[in-house]
């Protein structure tokens, strides 16, 4: 997002909360609706209270320039459909006053567009990377729903009209990725940039041989970090599905294990999420030994993001992420280089 106009994250922030406070106008019974910054990422997201019947719900007021509309309504129409032909529970969009379920504001400071969704509110924890033993249950869990979603996606009749972009090789390690270049991330010494460089040619060479056939590679949530998961009654609901686009499906384990890859108790994680998606959705003994190159993908792109944006988690990653990332790549290419 440009933040030319904006002098601080803070006087960001304060933008956000008066185009959320513009947005709830666009809803029903916005009179009694109070809004509260829940928290600042990619979007800001707000907690939505009706103060007179209590009621829940979620707005997220999306940066400019990230996604048009089609595509958020793209985002929209996989999320209804996942709740009407699927078993994963998700939050459900909410409409405006107008019937839409994605309304605009236009800011009159900066000239852009502010797409805002509204979703239902969803009970539940986000998973803690402090309880080894039930991060690992809640992986075998995540593994089986992300079957699920994989399923859905590769029998969705609208899959193939559908406009949104693509996570791969280039839009994640190319010349102008998304996120930036991990080059610009925070702690790039000479000596970490020529060994991450090796991982990505590696990653590149492996992953051009694995190649993108229909049942690798598909609409996928690209998302579902701790973060974008609610435990409920030992169940996992799915939320946010802003990144949704086209990648490899074994790209949704990797992002799982978003911001923890360096962690020893990862190769469990990935174990107890293969024996759950194995319950739903076969898995070639192929795909499971290529998990780790979808790991240092993510790696690399994480570091890219921690770079380019300004927020309390990049602030909390740091230079510490990327030094982190070291022994990884270096493992990574004991085993993987040709």
């Amino acid at each position: 997002m440009e933040q030319s106009k904006f002098q601080s994250v803070e006087e960001l922030l304060e933008h956000f909360n008066y185009i959320s406070q513009r947005a709830k106008l666009l809803y029903p019974e916005h009179e009694n609706l109070m809004v509260e910054l829940l928290d600042y990422s990619e979007n800001a997201t707000y907690i939505v209270e009706n103060k007179e019947t209590k009621e829940k719900s979620i707005l997220r007021v999306c940066r400019p320039n990230y996604h048009t509309k089609e595509q958020i309504q793209v985002e929209i129409e996989w999320i209804l459909d996942i709740a009407k032909n699927s078993k994963v529970e998700v939050a459900l969009p909410i409409a405006g006053s107008n019937g839409e379920f994605v309304q605009t504001v236009t800011s009159e400071f900066d000239n852009h567009d502010y797409h805002c969704t509204m979703y239902t509110f969803l009970e539940g924890k986000e998973p803690k990377p402090s309880d080894e033993d039930l991060l690992i249950r809640d992986f075998e869990t995540l593994g089986e729903v992300t079957a699920h979603l994989h399923k859905h996606a590769k029998s969705w009749e609208r899959v193939k009209d559908l406009d949104r972009e693509s996570w791969n090789c280039e839009t994640i390690l190319g010349e102008n990725p998304k996120w930036g270049k991990w080059e610009n991330g925070k702690g790039i010494t000479p000596e970490r940039k020529e060994l991450f460089q090796k991982v990505s040619k590696v990653i590149k060479k492996r992953l051009e041989r694995f190649g993108k056939s229909k049942d690798r590679y598909g609409l996928i949530h690209a998302d579902l970090r701790l973060a974008n998961l609610l435990v409920h009654n030992n169940q996992i609901r799915v939320i946010d599905f802003d990144d949704c686009a086209f990648g490899w499906y074994l790209f949704d384990i990797a992002s799982a294990l978003s911001f923890i890859e360096h962690e020893p108790y990862v190769p469990k994680l990935v174990k107890a999420w293969l024996k759950g998606y194995r319950k739903v959705h076969p898995l070639s003994n192929e795909e499971e030994q290529e998990i780790p190159t979808f790991i240092m993908l993510r790696r690399l792109m994480l570091i890219s993001w921690i770079g380019s944006r300004d927020n309390d988690l990049t602030k909390q990653m740091g230079v510490a992420y990327t030094e982190q990332t070291d022994q990884l790549a270096k493992n990574y290419l004991e085993a993987f280089s040709d």
